[in-house]
């Protein structure tokens, strides 16, 4: 029994010892590598390569130190050695395309271009058969910036495939690199035919990729040319549809739709979606041919009265956008509404229209009992639609403020607001009565439903009552009694009831009173826009014009630079000077929202070619 002790304890001691010598040489071998490193940083290459020598001989510490092995010998340009430890690396792991790789870009570091290349073909050759050789091979390519080489890989395994979309993703973001632009939208179209369903994923890797006005056009000469090879497609027209919807050239929508219209009988349903867009975006002429098509192409459609409704509704919007309102042209309209109401009945799907020739009476024809019946006749017929009785109410509301009963008007508002509690038709009553308060002279009040506003879903609202709340507070901190700026507000009440010359007159003794106020940019802008209103043009282009000279920098700056271009190009066919000024705004109001609108504009006077 004590033999057996004896011989058990010697040999835990043994083994112990082994572990002892083993994990003592593990940290000799380790403390040699750091060593060798550390030398390697210092650029001590002779000290770094004596002790990586020493111990490479072990294959698992030779794949440790690898790089930085080879690394030391191409410091050292100690090229026969590169060569036989690379060519050794090869025989040993003929699989592996790391050793071969490095074995290419040694002869280049070398200065052995030929060789090199003719090596990178053949490991091209040797990987097109097997993807995964491809993906290593292009990827170690592209980390030396070796491009047109990983390209060359990506598409030689990709034709040995058999899958023409192959790598589409990956040689996309080459072209990006190389910023070939054409090349690039080619492969993330090839990336989206892999799933013609995701539309949506690739709209937004182009939206994201495509950032100058110049790339976006080479996305319409490859789609154009697509169409062409494939004109049935459908998915390179869905996509130059959207592009057109983003450059917001309606126009070319609506002639590309019609086509797929027609090839796929959808019925109208993917102009009636552009015509809404067209509305939105207030491009009316555009709007108007889309609706002008669907009523003549589709009188049997359930959809009929709707795209009669909108039809009209974008001509009228036409009517009252061109300056000064033709009154011949707004009892057109009313006659269409009246039509309109007459096939189709008085119904809830003519309600609609009743509203909308009521605020043409009372706005434009000065008949505002007419549009009170016509609102009351529409709030009958709607029924349970919600959202349009209180529209209706807002047109009440206004029509009131017209007959300057402004207490008629705030009741009928503030039913809106609160029976339409935290929606965007419940914001827009709260902003009706923001206005009626300002336009009273009551600011405080005002900037209590103003600053509610601020915070409103809806971003449009949201701007306007940050607007309106920064009007009051900036010109009211120099006149605390706030006569000028109440002045000011009752200006701009009469331009809402149509009183547009008692609204100049005021207006105008404004300027002499307030000479220097703080007001001043604002009380020639509405002086423009009353100009513009009446057509005096070359008067609004003067007073705009001060406004950029005298206040350029202030929040009215690029809206009076850029509405004086293009009141210079569209109304007084100064083209050169309008082109000048919409050059000249990209450089001064660079952040302007007006930019994409300027920079079109002036691409087109000039002659360019233009989406």
């Amino acid at each position: 029994m004590r033999r057996s002790n004896k011989f058990i304890g010697v040999v835990l001691k043994i083994t112990c010892v082994g572990i002892l010598l083993f994990h003592t040489s593990i940290q000799a071998q380790n403390q040699d590598i750091d060593l060798a490193n550390q030398y390697l940083e210092q650029k001590e290459y002779e000290k770094a390569k004596a002790i990586f020598q020493k111990i490479i001989k072990r294959d698992d510490i030779d794949k440790i130190v690898y790089k930085n092995y080879l690394y030391t010998l191409q410091e050292l340009k100690e090229w026969n050695e590169v060569d036989k430890y690379l060519k050794r690396h090869i025989k040993n792991n003929p699989e592996e395309m790391k050793y071969k790789i490095d074995y290419a870009f040694n002869l280049q570091k070398q200065g052995k271009e030929n060789e090199s290349e003719k090596y990178v073909e053949k490991l091209i050759d040797e990987s097109k058969k097997d993807l995964a050789k491809s993906e290593v091979l292009a990827s170690a390519l592209m980390k030396e910036n070796k491009l047109e080489w990983a390209e060359k890989v990506y598409l030689e395994a990709r034709k040995n495939s058999g899958n023409p979309n192959l790598y589409a993703l990956q040689i996309a973001n080459l072209y990006k690199i190389q910023n070939n632009t054409i090349k690039m939208i080619e492969e993330y179209i090839n990336l989206a035919m892999e799933n013609k369903n995701n539309l949506t994923v690739l709209q937004n890797v182009l939206q994201d990729n495509l950032t100058k006005p110049e790339e976006y056009e080479k996305l319409e000469q490859v789609l154009i040319s697509r169409i062409q090879k494939e004109p049935t497609e459908n998915m390179y027209s869905d996509l130059l549809i959207w592009y057109y919807i983003q450059q917001k050239d309606f126009n070319k929508a609506f002639f590309q739709a019609r086509s797929m219209d027609k090839r796929m009988k959808l019925e109208g349903s993917k102009l009636t979606e552009i015509g809404m867009i067209s509305l939105q975006n207030k491009d009316y002429k555009s709007a108007s041919t889309i609706y002008e098509y669907l009523v003549k192409e589709y009188p049997q459609s359930p959809s009929y009265p709707i795209y009669r409704r909108y039809l009209i509704m974008s001509r009228e919007e036409l009517v009252k956008n061109t300056f000064p309102i033709n009154r011949d042209q707004i009892q057109s309209l009313i006659v269409d509404y009246q039509r309109l109401i007459g096939d189709i009945g008085k119904t809830q799907q003519s309600a609609e229209a009743m509203r909308n020739m009521a605020v043409l009476y009372g706005f434009y024809l000065d008949n505002k009992d007419t549009a009170l019946f016509y609102l009351k006749e529409s709030v009958k017929y709607a029924r349970q639609n919600s959202d349009l009785i209180a529209k209706c109410k807002i047109d009440m509301g206004d029509i009131y403020l017209l007959k300057n009963e402004p207490w008629e008007a705030t009741l009928l508002y503030s039913q809106v607001e609160k029976s339409n509690k935290e929606q965007p038709i419940g914001y827009e009553a709260k902003l009706k009565n923001a206005k009626l308060s300002y336009y009273k002279g009551e600011f405080e009040l005002a900037q209590g439903h103003l600053d509610i506003l601020k915070l409103a879903t809806s971003r449009e609202i949201a701007n306007d009552a940050m607007d309106l709340s920064l009007l009051i507070q900036d010109n009211l901190a120099m006149d605390t009694v706030g006569e000028a700026m109440k002045e000011y507000a009752s200006a701009e009440l009469l331009l809402f009831q149509n009183k547009d010359q008692e609204a100049l007159r005021k207006l105008e003794a404004m300027n002499e009173k307030y000479k220097g106020h703080s007001l001043s940019d604002e009380i020639l802008w509405l002086e423009a826009q009353i100009n513009i209103r009446s057509n005096e043009n070359l008067k609004a282009v003067e007073k705009l014009e001060k406004i950029v000279n005298n206040y350029g920098h202030d929040i009215l700056g690029d809206d009076a630079h850029f509405m004086m271009a293009k009141l210079l190009e569209e109304k007084l066919n100064d083209k050169e000077k309008a082109m000048e000024l919409y050059q000249n705004h990209l450089i001064k109001y660079p952040g302007s929202i007006y930019s994409v609108e300027a920079r079109k504009r002036f691409r087109q006077l000039r002659g360019d070619r233009v989406n």
